[in-house]
């Protein structure tokens, strides 16, 4: 997508997103609250103070920083500048709301602890994947880590949801070994691979098996930590 397809989504987005991801049971809250958990849950992020939200859109993660990271500082970068609207309409406050032009990432070097990029880079030519992560991990302080998360196109259900999404017509899934290929072809250090969410809503008691379960690459999703590796 460009940048005027997303400006074109935002007003929508929440709507269309829920609509879309009916039959996991769950809501966009619930998928954007876990991610943004399960960062916090990491030993990677545990003296965080500086995060970047790598394509926040309509800021759905904003309470959740809020929430796990109550005395960190907040920076939502996007390209759509209707999406950083909403989303300082949404949540206005302690949180800076940036619009960059898609290539350059307009921060000094090793600006941020933590930089996090939720279902962003399905949405991104491929061959612009290497150049952005680089950017990514030049913006990380040493020893700083990259949380990338992203749907599984091994998960049937996930190719369901995605093929029948319109904001996602023009995306293109990305298998797990290839973008972890990626991260260390940019240059990070120490990449881990942990598959997420196996069981819908209907299945929630199940869920404390899932910590067993993210080495089986069925989840809908997967989490990749990269870190910057202190020289």
């Amino acid at each position: 997508m460009e940048r005027a397809e997303f400006d074109r989504c935002a007003d929508e987005y929440e709507q269309q997103h829920a609509a879309n991801i009916g039959l996991s049971g769950e809501s966009p809250a619930y998928f954007a609250r876990y991610k943004v958990q399960d960062v916090a849950r990491s030993p990677a992020a545990q003296a965080t103070t500086r995060i970047l939200d790598f394509g926040a859109g309509i800021g759905g993660s904003v309470p959740y920083w809020r929430e796990f990271f109550p005395r960190a500082s907040l920076t939502c970068l996007d390209v759509s500048e209707r999406s950083l609207a909403i989303a300082r309409d949404r949540y206005p406050g302690a949180v800076e709301y940036c619009c960059f032009d898609g290539v350059t990432i307009p921060f000094e070097d090793g600006t941020f602890d933590v930089a996090f990029a939720a279902c962003v880079f399905h949405h991104i030519d491929a061959a612009a994947h290497l150049a952005l992560l680089r950017e990514l991990l030049r913006t990380l302080a040493d020893g700083g880590s990259l949380f990338l998360f992203e749907h599984n196109p091994l998960n049937p259900l996930t190719r369901h949801a995605v093929d029948t999404c319109p904001f996602d017509a023009n995306a293109v899934l990305i298998r797990a070994r290839t973008m972890r290929e990626r991260l260390r072809a940019a240059g990070f250090g120490s990449v881990t691979l942990a598959y997420r969410i196996f069981f819908p809503g209907a299945l929630r008691f199940l869920r404390p098996l899932e910590p067993y379960l993210e080495w089986l690459p069925l989840g809908a999703q997967y989490r990749l930590c990269a870190r910057r590796c202190k020289p």
